[in-house]
């Protein structure tokens, strides 16, 4: 992918010290060897040492330059504790509790980047999207002017027409089930600002439909239009159109029929799904069928930058993921 290897490039010119929670894990060990011989970024891994380095000898994984922290022994614990349970007690949450909880690897990478001892954290490869979320919600919350945490998939397919010459983005394809109309808006506001910011791309946002212009009526098509409605008073720059189905929204002569006069129909090179399921299917289905290169799912939304990793990710997935959460903090001031 020629977009990673920029952010690679990007990544190495202002180094990062990214957190990977899951460090007893092999694919997390032999990405942290990736990632410092390629000067990508600087890296912490989270879990016992005894055990880190027992099993990066049998895989004759070379952690050299690999920082390695074990929650239950850290100086920083009593540090973590005492802020997590100001940031949770009117949840209810006792000193005593959030030592315990602080103890777990995710909660304990999560503070990391919350005191500013890293600037990243990855996770995912052995957790669920939800078991990342959690803390994150709960210690590094939304941005200012953020309402939505949300995600999104650089795909790149091979010999493909569409998009930017077989480069778009997806999104949300990882996080929320159903969004309502407002979170939907959001949700294709913040994905232009990753499209710019992280990606340099001149975004072209479809917002995905069964109906095109009318073509079918139910509220789950009155949905997609609300919501496109609402991000551009959001954001009156942003190149917008839905609703869209996704021929309309991809192929040119499709878009001169459904969608006449429309500066993104048939130029899209962001999609916006209007739900969860129809996200995770299309681009797994563009994926395999495709055999297209999918990085994330990349979150966006958060205050600072937390990834998900798909827990069917490889080592070569996270050493990307790690880089593109380098690129993001890099833009946190």
């Amino acid at each position: 992918m020629k977009l990673m290897k920029q952010i690679w490039d990007k990544a190495r010119k202002d180094k990062k010290k990214i957190v990977l929670a899951e460090g007893e894990e092999e694919r997390n060990l032999k990405a942290s060897e990736k990632i410092v011989k390629n000067n990508i970024a600087d890296v912490i891994i989270v879990g016992n040492k005894d055990v880190i380095k027992e099993k990066a000898k049998k895989l004759n994984v070379d952690l050299t330059g690999v920082e390695m922290v074990d929650p239950d022994t850290s100086e920083k614990l009593e540090a973590y504790s005492n802020e997590f349970y100001e940031l949770r007690k009117k949840k209810g949450v006792t000193l005593e509790k959030a030592n315990k909880i602080v103890r777990d690897p995710l909660y304990f990478a999560t503070m990391m980047v919350k005191l500013g001892d890293a600037d990243g954290l990855v996770s995912g490869s052995i957790h669920t999207t939800g078991d990342l979320l959690r803390p994150g919600l709960q210690v590094i919350k939304t941005a200012p002017g953020t309402s939505v945490v949300s995600s999104i998939f650089m795909m790149e397919v091979p010999n493909c027409e569409y998009g930017d010459e077989g480069f778009l983005l997806f999104s949300d394809c990882a996080v929320n089930p159903n969004p309502n109309t407002e979170q939907l808006a959001a949700i294709a506001v913040s994905t232009a600002e990753t499209a710019k910011n992280l990606c340099g791309m001149d975004p072209k946002i479809a917002m995905l439909s069964f109906s095109t212009k009318g073509s079918a009526q139910h509220e789950n098509v009155d949905k997609v239009r609300e919501a496109t409605k609402l991000a551009k008073q959001m954001n009156p720059d942003l190149k917008i159109d839905g609703e869209l189905q996704l021929d309309a929204a991809l192929v040119k002569e499709v878009a001169n029929l459904k969608a006449p006069g429309s500066e993104v129909a048939g130029n899209a090179n962001v999609l916006i799904f209007p739900e969860l399921q129809a996200g995770n299917i299309g681009y797994k289905l563009v994926q395999r069928f495709a055999k297209a290169e999918a990085i994330g799912p990349i979150c966006q939304g958060f205050a600072k930058p937390i990834n998900d990793l798909s827990r069917g990710c490889s080592s070569d997935d996270i050493v990307n993921v790690v880089a593109v959460t380098a690129v993001q903090a890099q833009s946190i001031k």
